[in-house]
Protein backbone atom coordinates (compact mmCIF):
# COMPACT_ATOMS: atom_id res chain seq x y z
CA UNK A 1 0.00 0.00 0.00
CA UNK A 2 2.73 2.44 0.78
CA UNK A 3 4.52 1.45 -2.38
CA UNK A 4 1.10 2.37 -4.29
CA UNK A 5 0.76 5.91 -2.41
CA UNK A 6 4.75 6.61 -3.24
CA UNK A 7 4.53 5.84 -6.75
CA UNK A 8 1.06 8.19 -6.66
CA UNK A 9 2.74 11.10 -5.63
CA UNK A 10 5.72 10.78 -7.66
CA UNK A 11 3.17 11.00 -10.62
CA UNK A 12 1.39 13.46 -9.31
CA UNK A 13 5.09 15.58 -8.84
CA UNK A 14 6.14 14.33 -12.17
CA UNK A 15 2.86 15.99 -13.92
CA UNK A 16 2.98 19.03 -11.92
CA UNK A 17 6.85 19.49 -12.76
CA UNK A 18 6.15 18.84 -16.52
CA UNK A 19 2.75 21.71 -16.25
CA UNK A 20 5.05 23.84 -14.94
CA UNK A 21 7.73 23.23 -17.38
CA UNK A 22 5.79 23.52 -20.54
CA UNK A 23 3.79 26.82 -19.21
CA UNK A 24 7.22 28.76 -18.39
CA UNK A 25 8.28 27.76 -21.39
CA UNK A 26 5.20 29.04 -23.43
CA UNK A 27 6.09 32.45 -25.21
CA UNK A 28 2.67 34.32 -24.59
CA UNK A 29 -0.45 33.92 -22.83
CA UNK A 30 -3.32 35.00 -23.77
CA UNK A 31 -5.54 34.67 -20.98
CA UNK A 32 -8.43 36.85 -20.80
CA UNK A 33 -12.26 36.12 -18.87
CA UNK A 34 -14.10 37.81 -21.52
CA UNK A 35 -13.59 40.10 -24.77
CA UNK A 36 -13.54 43.70 -24.88
CA UNK A 37 -14.87 44.98 -27.64
CA UNK A 38 -15.13 48.70 -28.52
CA UNK A 39 -17.26 51.14 -30.36
CA UNK A 40 -14.76 51.98 -32.58
CA UNK A 41 -13.20 48.51 -33.01
CA UNK A 42 -13.55 46.40 -36.34
CA UNK A 43 -14.50 43.69 -34.71
CA UNK A 44 -18.16 45.39 -32.39
CA UNK A 45 -20.96 44.94 -33.92
CA UNK A 46 -23.18 47.24 -35.73
CA UNK A 47 -26.89 47.37 -37.37
CA UNK A 48 -24.65 48.01 -40.75
CA UNK A 49 -21.94 44.74 -39.71
CA UNK A 50 -24.96 42.41 -39.15
CA UNK A 51 -27.31 43.34 -42.20
CA UNK A 52 -27.30 40.43 -44.70
CA UNK A 53 -29.58 37.19 -44.74
CA UNK A 54 -30.34 34.98 -42.02
CA UNK A 55 -31.63 31.40 -41.59
CA UNK A 56 -33.43 31.07 -38.18
CA UNK A 57 -34.73 28.44 -35.74
CA UNK A 58 -36.68 28.85 -32.78
CA UNK A 59 -38.52 26.49 -30.42
CA UNK A 60 -39.70 26.94 -26.69
CA UNK A 61 -43.53 27.27 -25.19
CA UNK A 62 -46.29 29.35 -25.19
CA UNK A 63 -47.83 29.70 -21.31
CA UNK A 64 -51.63 30.68 -21.96
CA UNK A 65 -54.09 30.48 -18.74
CA UNK A 66 -55.50 26.74 -20.62
CA UNK A 67 -51.65 25.33 -20.54
CA UNK A 68 -48.21 25.24 -22.15
CA UNK A 69 -47.80 24.71 -25.78
CA UNK A 70 -45.43 23.50 -27.58
CA UNK A 71 -43.81 25.69 -31.21
CA UNK A 72 -41.19 25.14 -33.64
CA UNK A 73 -40.34 27.37 -36.13
CA UNK A 74 -37.12 27.67 -39.10
CA UNK A 75 -37.59 30.58 -41.78
CA UNK A 76 -35.45 33.27 -43.18
CA UNK A 77 -34.84 36.82 -42.79
CA UNK A 78 -33.58 40.16 -44.75
CA UNK A 79 -31.84 42.73 -43.01
CA UNK A 80 -31.12 45.82 -44.37
CA UNK A 81 -28.24 48.19 -42.70
CA UNK A 82 -30.70 50.47 -41.25
CA UNK A 83 -32.20 47.61 -39.40
CA UNK A 84 -35.38 46.74 -41.16
CA UNK A 85 -36.39 43.21 -40.99
CA UNK A 86 -38.51 41.16 -43.61
CA UNK A 87 -38.79 37.79 -43.74
CA UNK A 88 -40.79 34.25 -43.37
CA UNK A 89 -41.20 31.79 -40.64
CA UNK A 90 -42.91 27.95 -41.09
CA UNK A 91 -44.31 27.42 -37.76
CA UNK A 92 -46.50 24.71 -35.82
CA UNK A 93 -47.57 26.01 -32.62
CA UNK A 94 -49.55 22.69 -30.58
CA UNK A 95 -49.16 21.18 -33.98
CA UNK A 96 -50.96 23.38 -35.78
CA UNK A 97 -48.92 24.59 -38.58
CA UNK A 98 -48.93 27.78 -40.66
CA UNK A 99 -46.93 29.46 -43.34
CA UNK A 100 -46.06 33.59 -41.88
CA UNK A 101 -44.29 36.80 -42.96
CA UNK A 102 -42.57 38.98 -40.80
CA UNK A 103 -41.59 42.43 -40.61
CA UNK A 104 -39.80 44.52 -37.93
CA UNK A 105 -36.79 46.13 -36.94
CA UNK A 106 -33.75 45.87 -34.94
CA UNK A 107 -31.18 47.82 -32.76
CA UNK A 108 -27.48 46.62 -32.71
CA UNK A 109 -25.03 47.65 -29.66
CA UNK A 110 -21.41 47.40 -30.44
CA UNK A 111 -21.28 44.83 -27.87
CA UNK A 112 -23.08 42.43 -30.55
CA UNK A 113 -26.34 42.57 -28.36
CA UNK A 114 -29.68 43.61 -30.08
CA UNK A 115 -33.29 44.51 -29.01
CA UNK A 116 -35.77 43.61 -31.92
CA UNK A 117 -39.61 43.97 -32.87
CA UNK A 118 -41.43 42.01 -35.03
CA UNK A 119 -45.03 41.54 -36.01
CA UNK A 120 -45.83 38.40 -37.51
CA UNK A 121 -48.87 38.09 -40.18
CA UNK A 122 -50.80 34.53 -41.77
CA UNK A 123 -52.28 35.43 -44.75
CA UNK A 124 -51.82 39.70 -44.30
CA UNK A 125 -53.25 39.72 -40.55
CA UNK A 126 -51.54 40.54 -38.13
CA UNK A 127 -50.92 37.63 -35.55
CA UNK A 128 -48.75 38.96 -33.14
CA UNK A 129 -46.00 41.08 -32.27
CA UNK A 130 -43.03 39.73 -30.34
CA UNK A 131 -40.11 41.27 -28.00
CA UNK A 132 -36.66 40.02 -28.76
CA UNK A 133 -33.22 40.03 -27.54
CA UNK A 134 -30.38 39.12 -29.40
CA UNK A 135 -26.70 38.38 -29.34
CA UNK A 136 -24.09 38.18 -32.14
CA UNK A 137 -21.35 35.79 -32.37
CA UNK A 138 -18.59 34.21 -34.46
CA UNK A 139 -17.54 37.29 -36.13
CA UNK A 140 -21.55 38.49 -36.59
CA UNK A 141 -22.41 35.33 -38.66
CA UNK A 142 -24.24 33.17 -36.02
CA UNK A 143 -26.58 34.98 -33.82
CA UNK A 144 -29.09 33.76 -30.47
CA UNK A 145 -32.06 34.78 -29.18
CA UNK A 146 -34.79 35.08 -26.30
CA UNK A 147 -37.98 36.27 -27.06
CA UNK A 148 -38.92 38.99 -24.46
CA UNK A 149 -42.68 39.57 -24.97
CA UNK A 150 -45.62 38.04 -27.23
CA UNK A 151 -48.73 40.18 -27.57
CA UNK A 152 -51.65 39.70 -29.45
CA UNK A 153 -53.61 42.32 -32.27
CA UNK A 154 -56.09 42.80 -29.49
CA UNK A 155 -53.56 43.56 -26.64
CA UNK A 156 -53.41 40.23 -24.98
CA UNK A 157 -50.00 39.52 -23.63
CA UNK A 158 -49.09 35.69 -23.66
CA UNK A 159 -46.13 34.34 -21.00
CA UNK A 160 -43.45 32.64 -23.58
CA UNK A 161 -40.54 30.97 -23.30
CA UNK A 162 -38.89 30.60 -27.23
CA UNK A 163 -35.34 30.54 -27.54
CA UNK A 164 -33.27 30.71 -31.13
CA UNK A 165 -30.14 29.99 -33.11
CA UNK A 166 -29.56 31.81 -36.64
CA UNK A 167 -26.68 31.26 -38.99
CA UNK A 168 -25.99 34.44 -42.05
CA UNK A 169 -26.82 33.12 -45.00
CA UNK A 170 -23.92 33.52 -47.84
CA UNK A 171 -21.40 35.01 -45.18
CA UNK A 172 -18.44 35.08 -48.18
CA UNK A 173 -20.77 37.45 -49.69
CA UNK A 174 -20.16 40.02 -46.76
CA UNK A 175 -23.11 42.54 -45.67
CA UNK A 176 -24.78 42.77 -48.75
CA UNK A 177 -28.59 43.68 -49.05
Amino acid sequence: MKRIIAILVALVALAAFVGVVAWDSTATKNITSLPVVHAGSQTGCSTETVAGNWGFTLTGTLLPPTGAVPVAAVGTLAVNGAGNISGTEARSVGGGFANETITGTWTVNPDCTAMGTVKIYESGALERTSGISLVFDENSTELRLVQQSLTLPDGTSIPVVLTGDGKRMFPQIGNQQ
